[in-house]
Order: structure tokens, then sequence, then C-alpha cells
């Protein structure tokens, strides 16, 4: 990862807002009202184009002043309907989705468009002059007229945020927006070529530790490593560092962040710190495996004997087979890495292939006992993953065959069920 790793939990908690975009609308709004106002002084009268406002003070002020009291409603309804949205996404399908609705580019640009026509209106009524004590009236037309297209806009965005929402909370669109963002994240941390990586042989000759770098922040879960940054800062002070946590997992306050081979000052303790970042919550920056967590949790709830839902949980394994299917030739980098001159200096701790294909299909073959179409689901992905894995990748795979067939033959004691629950379909 590029840049301090300190700054990414700063940078996504302000992307999974629902205030910095309205923060800027603000500021935008503001300013707009002032430019065109301005504008509309320095032109005067001669304002004679069909597509300004043409009306005198009163109707000037009505239109604004209606304008504006419909976009402070308008917001209100938005951010109701936004909440309720939440609340049904986090009951029905898993609460670590709602960053996926927080996040929604739409649904921020929405807010932000409302919030800036209603700052922009309450500012320009103030302008809107009737003639008073020998001072001529002042209408600013190009104001009135932004403030009227501003309207306008507000009104499309409202119909196609309702369109988005009522799309937005089905099942399939939610997982496939977390399966989309899962394979950018795969793409980022697993290339189709990589660059020359230290032989694992190489973490066989790793000695004991000798110092232990604590986390300085509270707790939280790893979401960012900078490799190379930290490569560079083991290399410096001549030591070899063990990362403790793997990306996404927790660390407790004073926790161990690293295992050094070596001795360290305390500058250079800061700094390593520096490469780590600590957050609320796991994201999929560098964490593919949260992409994973969250579909393997919705298909979790749908196969939970208060939805039985047995078709999303499919659904959920459809996207599964598609990001192993994605992963299955791609090199996984090696948690050892080396300096210029080939001494070991980071062995970082990550996923293995076995690990993903454990956490995509473990949990739902447990919790999705009894049903034939999710059995037959996951024997067809199953097939065609072995298909595709190369040779020393299949192992985990003829894992998972073989504990899905120990599942049917105990969960259908009718033969003809068995027969057909081990059935392979990519169809269910």
């Amino acid at each position: 990862m590029k840049g301090s790793a300190r700054r990414f939990p700063v940078v996504e908690r302000v992307r999974t807002s629902l205030w910095f975009v309205p923060a800027v609308s603000v500021a935008v709004g503001a300013a707009l009202s002032f430019v065109l106002v301005a504008l509309d002084r320095g032109i005067g009268e001669e304002r004679s184009a069909w597509y300004l406002f043409g009306g005198g003070p009163q109707s000037a002020r009505n239109l604004v002043s209606t304008i504006a009291a419909a976009m402070i409603t308008s917001i209100s309804l938005i951010f109701s309907v936004t909440m309720v949205v939440l609340q049904l996404a986090s009951a029905q399908y898993s609460p670590r989705v709602l960053r996926t609705f927080i996040r929604d580019r739409l649904v921020q640009a929405v807010l932000g468009v409302y919030i800036a026509t209603f700052v922009y209106s309450l500012l320009v009524l103030p302008a809107i002059r009737s003639e008073q004590g020998g001072d001529p009236a002042f209408v600013p037309a190009v104001a009135v007229s932004a403030s009227l297209g501003l309207a306008l806009v507000s009104l499309a965005l409202f119909v196609r945020y309702i369109d988005h929402i009522a799309h937005a909370i089905r099942a399939v669109t939610l997982l496939s927006s977390v399966a989309e963002e899962t394979r950018a994240a795969l793409s980022r941390m697993y290339p189709e070529e990589l660059g020359a990586d230290a032989d694992e042989d190489l973490l066989t000759e790793l000695p004991q530790p000798t110092t232990v770098v604590q986390s300085e922040d509270g707790p939280g879960v790893v979401v960012a490593v900078d490799e190379d940054r930290l490569l560079g800062c083991a290399t410096n002070a001549d030591v070899v560092v063990r990362i403790v946590p793997m990306v996404g997992e927790f660390v407790p306050t004073n926790g161990p962040v690293f295992e050094v081979v070596g001795e360290l000052t305390d500058d250079q303790r800061r700094a390593m710190l520096q490469c780590v970042g600590i957050a609320r919550e796991r994201t999929m920056h560098q964490d593919p495996g949260f992409g994973f967590r969250q579909i393997v949790d919705i298909a979790e709830r749908a196969l939970s004997p208060g939805v039985n839902d047995p078709t999303t949980a499919v659904q959920a394994i459809d996207e599964l087979h598609d990001l192993l299917r994605r992963l299955a030739d791609r090199r996984f980098p090696s948690r050892a890495r080396v300096d210029d001159g080939g001494v070991l200096r980071v062995v970082a701790p990550r996923y293995a292939w076995d690990d993903y294909v454990e956490l995509a299909f473990d949990e739902i073959r447990h919790y999705g006992r009894g049903s034939i179409q999710v059995a037959r689901r996951m024997r067809g992905a199953l097939d065609d993953l072995r298909t595709v894995a190369p040779e020393h990748r299949r192992a985990a795979l003829e894992r998972q065959l073989r504990l899905l067939e120990e599942s049917t033959r105990r969960d259908f004691p009718d033969e003809a069920d068995t027969r057909r629950a081990q059935r392979g379909a990519l169809i269910s």
C-alpha cells in the first residue's frame, strides 16, 4: 500500500460517512449563491433571455422560499428512508453490509444536492428586494432561475433515488455490490503477475524474536499494512520483523503488532507502527476475506429458521463460486519479504487458497443442512472449481466435496433425496 497506512482509516471513515458530502454541499451552495447574486448585480437589468426569471420581487421571493421549504422537507424524508433501509438491511442480511449502503455514491449525491439547494435558496432569498424608500427593486434573475433549476434537478434525483433504493435492498443487488468490491480487492492483492518474493523456506530459518512491539492505539482491527515502508524500516534497523495480526484481525489495547529479531530504538518502533493502520471495523481495501465474510453472512442469515430462504443462499454461493474461480489461478505472494541483498526482513501473515475455500463453504454447508438446493449448488461449484484449479490447490476442494457428501448422507435418510443432493448443478 502506497502512502501512510495510518491515514487510510481516516480516509475510509470519511468515505463511509453521511456528513462529509452534505458538509461540502453547504459550502458549494453558499459559494454559488454569492457568485450568482454578484453576477446579477453586475449585469443590471439587461436580462431578456427566455430562460431567466422575469417576475417581480414578490413572486421571486415566493418561489425561492417555496423551494427552500420543499428542500428541507425532502431532506427529512430522504434521511428517514435511508435509515429505514439501513435498519432493514441490517436485520434481513447482515450488519456488515451497512457500509455498502452508507458508501453508496448516489445516496450521498442526493443528500448533497438537496442540502446545497436548500442552503443556496436560503442565501438568495435576502438578496431579493422590493422598491423601498427610493431604492429600486432588485430581483436576481440569474440566481432565482438557478434556484428553480436546482429544484428540478433535485426532483429528478429524488425519482432516481427511489428507484435505486428499491433495487438496492434486493438480495441479488446487494450480493453483486459486495462481490464487485471483493473482485476489485482480489485484483489489487493478487495481480496476475507479482514481483519476485522470498522463498518460503526462509521462514524455517527465522530465530526466536527478542523484541515485541505493542500497539499504542486503542483496540481495533488492522485494516492496512504498508509492507514496502515496513521493509525499509526493517532494513534500516537491520532486524527481522514478523507481523503478528493479519489484515482483518483484532488487536486489543497494547496488543502485540510486531515480533522483532533484533533491537529497536524508540524512533524505529514508532516508525514501524506508522506502517499499520487500525480502525474500528474491517474494510476490503487489503482484506478480500471481508468480502467473502459478508457474502457468507448473508447466506447464513438466509438459511436461518426465521428466514428460511435457500434461494438467496444459492445466489450467495454463485458469487463465492465466481470469486474462487477468479482466484484459482492467481499467484499468492510469499509471506516472506527480503531486502535488495536477499536477506529476510519481513514476515507477513496472509490468507492462503485453503483459507478462502474454507471461508466460502464451511459455514454455509453447516447452516444449509437439509436443503437439497444448497447442497446441489455447492456440489456444482466445487466440481467446476476442480476443473480450473491447479493440481496443488485441488486438495482443499476435494476435502470440501468429501465433507459435503458425508453431510448429505447424514441429512437425507431417503436414498433418492441423497442422490439428488449429491448431483451437482450450476442452476438450482
